[in-house]
């Protein structure tokens, strides 16, 4: 079994910063994907960002040039660094991963718990 646990949301005014990190632990071979998705009230769940094993990452258009991702491979971390947030980035962040539990395994995807993250305005 594979866990994710994130950390790192809060509340936040308008313009200002935080930043989300990820730490995947339990029967890992090798993790392809990992990034976060969010999903606010009312709306279906959404991806924010995505960084591959080979560090190539996307953006949602909404927030590119403001949010940055990042991994850690040798601790099977990611962070999502968080700036100039507004009110409509409100919304439960949910980190994911696509792992490998043994070699030449199939590839299955993990979420975390969710970690809630409100910019007021």
């Amino acid at each position: 079994q594979v866990q994710l646990v994130e950390s790192g949301g809060g509340l936040v005014q308008a313009g200002g910063s935080l930043r989300l990190s990820c730490a995947a632990s339990g029967s890992i071979f090798s993790i392809d994907a990992m990034g976060w998705y969010r999903q606010a009230p009312g709306k279906q769940r959404e991806l924010v960002a995505v960084m591959a094993s080979n560090s190539r990452a996307n953006y949602a258009d909404s927030v590119k040039g403001r949010f940055t991702i990042s991994r850690d491979n040798t601790k099977n971390t990611v962070l999502l660094q968080m700036n100039t947030l507004k009110p409509e980035d409100t919304a439960v962040y949910y980190c994911y991963a696509t792992v490998r539990t043994r070699d030449w395994g199939p590839l299955y995807q993990y979420w975390g718990q969710g970690t809630q993250v409100t910019v007021s305005s």
